[in-house]
């Protein structure tokens, strides 16, 4: 269970089943959309609000995904409006498609917000001028383009069993994001600290060498004892392997025909403020 005592392996099972019927749906709505990408996005939400209900009663009321079925919903919608019947989308396609459907979001909830801040979003951006899952989703996601897919695939491309594959992918993400989760739970203290041991982490040579693979392990501790989760970035990399699957189909068989065990118990996805 890592950092939270509210959540486990069964809550996610529980949730991922109750949700999973939501990315369907937001996909047929980028499908067949005939407007600008624009219009898609109040249609994916309405879709998210009813999922996001039943994610809530799955878990008893504990968050465990908020944060992936909000992304999640989009790159669905994105993988859509992006559908070419010619050829696979690329990943970087279906991030783009998703900038167009946020355009303008940044402005409209956080720099123009008219109310007192309500959402731990409002309330971050309030206290720390941070934009966290929506400036991502606005600017098509330039912490997957740039860090979490080039590592995915690098690591794919070495060979690197999958459960190695996207523990170095998620480092990397973890060096970079503006992960709310983090800051909501640490501070700004503790977001430098989750991102100063990633960014060591991933000058070693990332999960890709034993020694990374040491600092990992210690690095999950150490963010255990200090009650941190990089939720924030466990949903990008969720983002991360979406957009790379839609792009090649599947993962290689040498990623998936091994298993090893490296994850620290502090790596989950949950806890989204």
């Amino acid at each position: 269970m890592g950092s939270h005592d509210d959540m486990d392996l069964q809550t996610f099972l529980l949730t991922s089943g109750a949700i999973s019927p939501c990315f369907n749906r937001c996909a047929a709505i980028g499908l067949n959309h005939a407007a600008e990408p624009s219009a898609v996005l109040p249609l994916v939400r309405a879709v998210g609000r009813d999922y996001d209900r039943l994610l809530l009663a799955a878990s008893n009321g504990v968050n465990t995904q908020r944060g992936a079925l909000f992304a999640l919903g989009l790159v669905a919608a994105g993988a859509g409006v992006a559908h070419d019947d010619r050829r696979s989308s690329s990943a970087e396609a279906i991030c783009a498609a998703v900038a167009a459907i946020c355009e303008g979001l940044v402005e409209r909830e956080l720099v123009s917000r008219r109310h007192e801040p309500r959402t731990a979003g409002e309330i971050l951006h309030a206290r720390h001028g941070v934009t966290g899952i929506r400036g991502e989703v606005e600017a098509g996601f330039p912490t997957v383009v740039e860090h979490g897919l080039p590592a995915l695939r690098l690591a794919l491309d070495e060979g690197a069993s999958l459960n190695r594959a996207l523990l170095h992918a998620l480092i990397s993400i973890i060096a970079e994001a503006e992960d709310t989760t983090v800051l909501w739970r640490g501070g700004v203290d503790g977001l430098a600290f989750v991102r100063a041991g990633a960014s060591r982490i991933r000058d070693l040579g990332g999960a890709l060498g034993e020694r990374g693979i040491g600092e990992i392990h210690r690095f999950g501790n150490a963010c255990v004892e200090r009650r941190l989760s990089p939720g924030g970035a466990a949903d990008l990399l969720a983002v991360t392997v979406a957009v790379h699957l839609v792009e090649v189909g599947a993962f290689p068989v040498s990623a998936t025909t091994r298993f090893e065990s490296f994850a620290s118990n502090s790596f989950r996805s949950g806890d989204n403020p």
